[in-house]
């Protein structure tokens, strides 16, 4: 399939004119199945380098010379002790701390009355952070608040809040009423968290493992079958003068997200396909004339939607 992409320096007019494009569709759909990936929350100001590393991972990243989270989560770390404090850190402020920006509220704000559904392959929590319906939201690759067993030994998930705020206490962290993770002033953070700490399986003793779609050993629980029941009940029953609108979706799953979009609006004469992404806004040819490409930020592009 071929495709076209939008000019980062494209003219602000034409800029404009697809922000009144995309506030036009959004009005005219009567279903809008939104499909989310990493780009997304990177919008809403959850990066993994830069400040945000430095603000709680300096000193890992000045032990083992990584600068930015993704790294340090592939790091071989020298004991289970310590790979815990750096994850649990991870776990706490892309999971339990709020995103910087109101990304994902503007878009419930403009999705919200709508019949909608989110497909997703962010694992941070932040839609049920905003309020999005549960029945509405299939989260596929996992979430960083569950833990399951390394086996498994079972298809099941636990919630890990308790531990994670327990693991990232005993470093030397406080944390404030409005949950954020904060160094107090002389405290030395320690990189490691107490054996006793360490997640097990409560069935067959194993380690506990981030609920993250790596391999084969993620577990799909309950709820996971649940939800994508409901995403193909949806798609089957909903309107077909839809709006696809894909938020930053990269190449590292198309499969999930993209190619499907694609596939759907092509066979949907009614249907609508909406990217914004930057530097990555494409769709194929042969539903270019139904396609809304906004190579841009997505917070802004909501902004103005809004």
């Amino acid at each position: 399939m071929m495709s076209f992409q939008l000019s980062a320096s494209e003219p602000s007019e034409d800029y404009r004119k697809r922000i009144g494009q995309l506030r036009q569709a959004l009005r005219d759909a009567e279903a809008v199945i939104v499909g989310a990936g990493a780009g997304l929350s990177t919008s809403a100001g959850f990066t993994y380098a830069g400040e945000r590393f430095e603000q709680y991972f300096a000193d890992f990243g000045n032990r083992y010379g990584f600068r930015d989270m993704y790294s340090g989560g592939f790091f071989p770390y020298r004991t289970p002790e310590e790979k815990w404090a750096f994850w649990s850190r991870y776990i706490y402020i892309n999971r339990y701390m709020d995103a910087p920006k109101p990304v994902y509220g503007d878009l419930m704000a403009l999705i919200g009355d709508k019949d909608y559904f989110v497909l997703t392959t962010n694992v941070d929590h932040c839609f049920q952070k905003a309020a999005v319906d549960k029945r509405r939201l299939f989260y596929t690759q996992g979430d960083y608040g569950l833990f399951q067993c390394s086996g498994p030994c079972r298809q099941v998930t636990y919630e890990n809040e308790e531990t994670v705020r327990r693991m990232v206490l005993a470093q030397g962290f406080s944390i404030a009423e409005d949950g954020t993770l904060t160094v107090p002033e002389s405290v030395t953070l320690k990189m490691t968290v107490p054996t006793e700490l360490l997640p097990r399986c409560p069935h067959c003793g194993k380690p506990l493992v981030m609920n993250l779609r790596a391999d084969d050993t993620f577990v799909e629980d309950a709820g996971w079958h649940q939800a994508a029941k409901r995403y193909e009940d949806f798609l089957r029953a909903c309107s077909d003068k839809a709006l696809f609108l894909e938020l930053g979706v990269g190449y590292n799953t198309p499969v999930i997200i993209k190619y499907p979009f694609w596939r759907m609006t092509f066979v949907t004469p009614e249907a609508t396909y909406a990217c914004i992404n930057r530097g990555e806004a494409v769709a194929p040819h042969e539903i270019e004339d139904r396609s809304i490409c906004i190579d841009g930020d997505i917070a802004e592009v909501l902004a103005l939607l809004k």
